[in-house]
């Protein structure tokens, strides 16, 4: 049996209102995200609009500006807000001890 979850690194790996992504199988990413208020989310790494690299966008306050076109992006639920329309998978994870945990079933099913 395996664990629920898999610890990808420490939370202060992350600066404040960055990301870092995890490589998922052959090209897919994840990317972790760490707002100014330290509350840390994970997305899969495109944007709805054009699969622009979230990871390089802006993040500001729960949200993520997509670096190709703008586009804002809700951290919580993948939603694009504003006139935009489209949203990107989450990834549930937790924090424990200082340790980001990601949901092993959802990165399994990306390989699929």
């Amino acid at each position: 049996m395996t664990p629920d979850w898999i610890d990808i690194g420490a939370v202060d790996d992350i600066p404040l209102r960055g990301a870092r992504t995890l490589l998922v199988w052959d090209s897919e990413e994840i990317a972790v995200f760490r707002t100014g208020e330290g509350e840390v989310y994970a997305l899969v790494n495109k944007c709805p609009h054009k699969q622009g690299p979230l990871s390089q966008g802006i993040v500001h306050g729960d949200k993520v500006a997509c670096p190709l076109h703008n586009w804002n992006i809700s951290l919580k639920t993948g939603q694009a807000l504003g006139p935009d329309e489209g949203c990107v998978p989450t990834i549930p994870l937790q924090v424990v001890d200082g340790r980001i945990m990601i949901a092993r079933a959802e990165v399994m099913s990306m390989a699929a």
